[in-house]
């Protein structure tokens, strides 16, 4: 039988709404799979479309996709992640785009989740990375 953890979103009063993201998520229940770090590498280890943001969130949340599905998983199970960006003003910039690729793999749910710029990633062509963790199902 394949029962979803419980998952409660945090959203303190006092606390700017969640735009975006969600302050916090409790679970009980289940396994914790820990993400690596995806970037939009395809299955041969090179980065897709260098210089297009909205193409690499697409190919790095596939790659967690890929990850979360063989472990049993689906997108809704990732309760936390965090967002590594060598642009942040692109970022914003681009944000419905971006929104609209978010939407195709988690719909209207978000995670708790963190934004950070940072000065280079592993691949030089890579523009965004994405680490987190999710919560499945218990195996029976």
């Amino acid at each position: 039988m394949d029962e979803r953890p419980d998952r409660r979103i945090i959203a303190p009063v006092g606390l700017p709404k969640p735009r975006g993201f969600n302050h916090g998520v409790v679970t009980t229940g289940g396994r914790v799979l820990w993400l690596a770090g995806q970037d939009a590498s395809d299955g041969e280890g090179r980065i897709v479309s260098p210089g297009d943001l909205v193409a690499q969130l697409d190919q790095a949340l596939r790659n967690l996709h890929a990850v979360v599905h063989e472990a049993g998983g689906q997108m809704a199970d990732i309760v936390k992640m965090t967002i590594f960006v060598a642009d942040r003003d692109d970022y914003v910039a681009r944000r419905r785009e971006l929104g609209l690729i978010w939407r195709r793999y988690f719909d209207d749910y978000y995670p708790a989740l963190a934004l950070f710029e940072v000065a280079g990633f592993f691949q030089s062509d890579a523009l965004v990375e994405i680490e987190g963790f999710a919560v499945l199902p218990d195996d029976d």
